[in-house]
């Protein structure tokens, strides 16, 4: 029985990559952070050790001796500059210290869960081919992932057998805190209106399948874009509205407009301490369009993509299910 040491499997993503490896026969070890949630996880057939990426001593103690696999999914994706220096550390310093680890520890392989944002503000299609940027960027979010990876290439030229996977925008159950929170402003009809931009949306299902062939069959050092079906926000609101039985879907934001209230939101939470609905790093994201193939993980991982209605429709289906919301008349 192959053994896997996962982190991050608390999350949407993680939980998801679990039940993928527990399907397949996996024994499965989580780091899991003391006070974390673990109201899904404890209910699956897993290991839970407590730790923490930023703590190397407490990975030591949490990490088994040669895993088959580390997947280190975990990963903070905060937007808002007041917790830059906490993202750093979760982000870069948790990386390198599981590189750390893993090399220690003789990890068969070591997956990294990076993202489509690690390339920065850049204009057009996105394919593994194209510069990163994200080092130049003035959101943390995006530097932060980008000197990630670069913690994984370092790892990689000391022994590490390490390949990073680049999802785009991630949709499937067991999300209650990603895009879980716009179906949930949208059932509650809070939504009044909808950012500019368009994104790669992939079903989280072939997400985490890729992670599994990433260990099997990805090519150490490799990139793998993992994208999907490129659409508007305002195709992907205009889903879930029709999902979830609601008849009126918000007009879409001007660029202009979305960056005034950015500036707004933010000045209030720099006088309240209180983190605001939307940032001036949200607004930026959000009105670019970068359309990102997945063509060297269709060849080299059998990576699919699905229907956005699809995705959509296991998301609503999951947060109805568990109560989020309540099923459409």
């Amino acid at each position: 029985m192959p053994m896997a040491f996962v982190t991050g499997a608390t999350g949407f993503v993680g939980i998801n990559l679990v039940d993928e490896l527990l399907e397949r026969g996996w024994q499965v070890t989580c780091l899991v952070r003391a006070g974390s949630n673990t109201r899904y996880l404890s209910k699956r057939a897993v290991r839970i050790v407590n730790g923490s990426i930023t703590d190397l001593d407490s990975l030591r103690s949490a990490m088994p001796a040669a895993p088959e696999a580390v997947f280190h999914v975990a990963g903070d994706t905060n937007m808002w500059s007041r917790n830059n220096d906490r993202q750093t550390a979760n982000n870069v310093t948790g990386t390198r210290n599981m590189c750390t680890v893993a090399l220690e520890k003789r990890a068969k392989r070591f997956i990294h869960t990076s993202t489509i944002s690690a390339w920065g503000l850049v204009d057009g299609t996105i394919t593994e081919d194209t510069p990163m940027k994200g080092g130049l960027s003035w959101i943390n979010y995006q530097k932060s992932k980008f000197l990630a990876e670069q913690e994984v290439r370092k790892a990689i030229e000391r022994g590490l057998d390490a390949v990073i996977l680049n999802p785009g925008a991630i949709v499937g159950a067991q999300d209650s805190h990603t895009w879980a929170r716009l179906f949930l402003m949208v059932a509650q009809d809070e939504l009044q209106a909808i950012p500019p931009g368009a994104l790669s949306f992939a079903h989280v299902r072939e997400v985490v399948r890729a992670h599994v062939a990433a260990y099997e069959l990805g090519r150490t050092g490799a990139n793998y874009i993992l994208g999907g079906t490129d659409a508007t926000m305002r195709d992907f609101v205009t889903e879930i509205c029709r999902r979830l039985g609601k008849p009126r879907v918000p007009s879409v934001l001007p660029l202009g407009v979305l960056s005034v209230f950015a500036r707004l939101y933010a000045l209030r939470g720099a006088l309240t301490g209180r983190e605001p609905p939307i940032t001036p790093e949200v607004a930026a994201m959000a009105a670019k369009t970068n359309p990102c193939p997945s063509l060297r993980a269709q060849e080299d991982l059998g990576y699919q993509t699905r229907p956005l209605a699809e995705m959509v429709a296991d998301c609503a289906d999951w947060l109805i299910a568990q109560g989020y919301i309540e099923r459409p008349a």
